[in-house]
């Protein structure tokens, strides 16, 4: 009997390291492929607080957790299983939807671009009149939600193939990991940036003289950080879009624009010293977002000025 009850706990053991095992290499799969999927995160994060922009401000935290829900169902129920079912019976279309998301991110960045430049805008603005505010609010949450969609698709995508090599199961454990882990980022940083006025404001009506300059500082410095946000939101979506476009082209056999960037970012490196590693990356980087920028502007002109979508 101890023999048998000694041989079970040691099968329990084995079992037990082999699970612990797979968990650390879900984690490590997954810091490594949610980073990847970085400058989609910044996108994100910076896109999604406009959603709520010119609603009442009782409304805010709760669109925002509608928003959350409904970007964790797109990951979960909808990007993960698709994803899985893609890398199991047709792994070598994944490249192809990683490009066409990744020039749909340099779509949105270029009109946001040429927007800023005068160029047409299209779609909803801010400065349409709110006349059912139920009826807004709902139809706000539903576009957040598929433009989340889109954003959420391009971060497994980035995530699945990051993790291709790996079995059905850790694939399995790293989407879902990344994917729960960046909503609960992603919204979490989204409800402290739009209710950050609003703690400026109370904090402003304090007694407390430090309390006081702490909310005014925050209120003047609101404005600021949206400004900012859109900024890095729109250069991460140039440089991100154009980078996953300039690697899928080179995987599909067309090099040139993918080694005219990579023989930049080595010259850089090669001529700046100690610097090099950095400013290398800044130069790819930079390269990126050009290409996506002058990729986006095309799809825009085609979309807007050709095709005559999208116009009011």
């Amino acid at each position: 009997m101890p023999s048998g009850l000694v041989a079970l706990l040691d099968d329990i053991s084995v079992i037990a390291r082999a699970a612990a095992a797979s968990i650390d290499d879900v984690g490590v799969a997954a810091a490594k492929a949610g980073s990847k999927a970085a400058g989609v995160v910044i996108d994100d994060a910076a896109v999604t607080p406009s959603y709520v922009t010119g609603l009442s401000p009782a409304r805010e935290l709760p669109i925002i957790g509608k928003i959350a829900l409904g970007s964790l169902g797109n990951k979960l129920l909808i990007l993960l299983p698709g994803a899985l079912i893609l890398s199991e019976f047709l792994p070598s279309a994944i490249i192809w939807l990683l490009m066409l998301g990744g020039a749909f991110l340099c779509y949105e960045g270029a009109e946001k671009v040429l927007e800023k430049l005068g160029a047409e805008k299209h779609g909803e603005t801010l400065e349409d009149v709110i006349e059912d505010p139920v009826a807004f609010e709902k139809e706000r949450v539903s576009g957040a939600i598929r433009t989340d969609l889109i954003l959420s698709a391009e971060i497994m995508a980035i995530t699945l193939n990051s993790v291709a090599a790996e079995t059905l199961l850790t694939r399995a454990g790293v989407l879902a990991l990344v994917g729960i882990a960046i909503t609960i980022l992603v919204y979490g940083a989204v409800a402290l940036i739009v209710k950050m006025d609003d703690v400026g404001l109370h904090l402003a009506e304090r007694t407390s003289a430090a309390a006081r300059a702490t909310g005014r500082m925050l209120l003047r410095a609101m404005p600021v950080l949206l400004t900012v946000l859109s900024v890095v939101g729109t250069v991460a979506m140039l440089w991100v879009g154009g980078g996953i476009v300039l690697h899928g082209l080179h995987e599909v056999g067309l090099h040139g624009p993918s080694d005219l960037a990579d023989g930049a970012q080595q010259v850089i490196e090669q001529t700046t010293g100690a610097l090099g590693g950095v400013l290398g990356w800044f130069s790819y980087a930079g390269m990126s977002a050009l290409f996506g920028l002058i990729l986006g502007a095309v799809i825009a002109v085609v979309l807007h000025k050709v095709l005559k979508l999208g116009a009011h």
